[in-house]
């Protein structure tokens, strides 16, 4: 009988063999060596070059469900359609579009397969800085969270700026900070999330009124530290991506702390600077690591389902992802950002 250490150990081992991070580091394991003294020098170097792949695959934290390589890889550096400098945020129109805003404060239209189907737009002004939160109406309008000036465009899928909300920054009711992001309840309702000059959430009519907000800087319930992104559940409720302390909160409408779940960490149910969150079509949530350089998808409360992803280049590895949409075959698609990239997987 195979003991629990002995499961873990064989786990890993194949984690290790199948890794992307092994495959790129192959060239050196199998380089040709010797028998006798200079076979035994040979394979030490090679030895510990296989240790420190094994430490690279164990430091995402967590198995791997579904696909270990991803079905598609979509994008590259640059500033034509179809290419990225940084994708930064994204959202899907729920039919075949998806919308992703990148550092050149540029958004494309792509479908579902990473065909880009343009068209490609820019925001009026982005020297103070570009959008980093996209959001849709129920109308179906693409809301971008034009973050260094204040305020929520309206776009038609077209790229025709229909409307705006905010624009003046400041603590007041009304007035905004940084937005990092917007979703619409079924009552038209429109949540938008702050951090820097404001941490908290902002509750407001159709038509840009101030209801309410909630949330101050802190790390006890319901205090915000850098609220990242918004998701709204099935049932209504408001989950935020608490970047900077490292959970996942959920709230009423209403503004009320329900729950919170996720500490600092590596292991399966730990998170590191959660920069998205999204749910699937499977009514699971997903959850874009930044620090961990991975996507975790977990259950409504909170526990560990799989992960995708660890650092690195090669495709199946992530740098730094900001953003994730789930499409309605349950595809993953994920903003790799600092790979300049998409990447589509199952999990």
């Amino acid at each position: 009988m195979i003991n629990h250490k002995q499961k873990s150990r064989r786990q890993l081992l194949k984690s290790v063999l199948t890794s992307p991070v092994l495959n790129s580091l192959m060239p050196s394991l199998m380089s040709p060596w010797r028998v006798g003294q200079s076979q035994v020098q040979k394979f030490l170097p090679n030895l510990a070059t296989l240790s420190t792949a094994a430490s690279m695959v164990a430091l995402s934290g967590c198995s791997k469900e579904g696909n270990e390589e991803p079905s598609k890889v979509w994008g590259k550096r640059g500033v034509l359609p179809g290419e990225f400098v940084r994708p930064r945020a994204m959202v899907f129109d729920g039919g075949d579009r998806i919308y992703v805003v990148d550092f050149s404060a540029r958004i494309q239209v792509f479908d579902q397969q990473g065909e880009y189907i343009g068209p490609t737009w820019q925001t009026p002004d982005y020297r103070k800085g570009r959008p980093s939160g996209l959001g849709l109406s129920n109308s179906g309008e693409l809301i971008v969270c034009d973050s260094h000036y204040h305020c929520l465009r309206f776009y038609s899928s077209q790229g025709e700026l229909l409307k705006t909300l905010g624009g003046q920054g400041g603590h007041e009711p009304g007035q905004f900070g940084y937005i990092s992001d917007v979703v619409q309840d079924e009552d038209n309702y429109l949540y938008v999330s702050e951090y820097s000059v404001n941490d908290r959430i902002t509750k407001l009519t159709s038509d840009g009124n101030f209801v309410q907000c909630w949330g101050q800087l802190g790390n006890r319930p319901g205090e915000l530290n850098r609220a990242r992104a918004l998701a709204l559940s099935k049932d209504q409720f408001i989950y935020v991506a608490d970047a900077c302390n490292h959970r996942i909160q959920i709230f009423s409408r209403h503004g009320e702390f329900m729950n919170a779940w996720g500490e600092p960490g590596q292991e399966p149910g730990q998170l590191n600077y959660p920069y998205d969150i999204c749910f699937g079509p499977d009514g699971n949530v997903y959850v874009a690591e930044w620090g961990n350089h991975r996507v975790q998808k977990f259950s409504l409360e909170g526990k560990s389902l799989g992960c995708w992803g660890q650092p690195g280049k090669l495709p199946g590895q992530l740098h730094g992802p900001w953003a994730l949409v789930v499409d309605r075959a349950g595809y993953v698609h994920v903003a790799d950002t600092e790979n300049h990239r998409i990447q589509k997987f199952k999990l």
